[in-house]
């Protein structure tokens, strides 16, 4: 993929987590679902951390792993997003069946050229742990 391409890429996954309203969450799988076209959530990822001063307009800090858990270290994510009224639970993981965002409107994602998240993704519950190789 050439950094031209890239970019654009980079472009319709920070158009999307741009839809992501305060008060809500959605996780990197998420938002690869929607952007479809071959994304993944290492994608998603990668696009987060490219951001830099365009981190000011996408809100990066409603990403998250798919358990719930923060998965940056070190930019008070925590923070920006108990600001936004988002609950944790003692392990420190989002309550995802509150927070969940269940993606963008029908209408919305047909008129930019985006997927809608199906029922089963948008209801996916997460794992209570990741997985254990030992």
């Amino acid at each position: 993929m050439s950094l031209s391409d890239e970019r654009g890429y980079y472009e319709r996954i920070y158009k999307v987590v741009e839809q992501v309203p305060a008060g809500k969450v959605t996780t990197y799988g998420d938002v690869a679902a929607i952007v479809a076209e071959g994304c993944d959530a290492r994608i998603v990822g990668h696009a987060m951390g490219a951001l830099g001063a365009r981190s000011v307009e996408v809100p990066w800090q409603r990403v998250i792993g798919r358990t719930g858990r923060i998965t940056t270290s070190g930019l008070h994510q925590r923070d920006r997003l108990e600001a936004e009224g988002i609950g944790f639970d003692e392990r420190g993981y989002v309550l995802m069946e509150r927070f969940r965002w269940a993606g963008p409107s029908p209408e919305w994602a047909q008129a930019h050229g985006f997927k809608q998240l199906s029922e089963a993704e948008a209801a996916e519950e997460a794992p209570d742990s990741q997985l254990r190789l030992f």
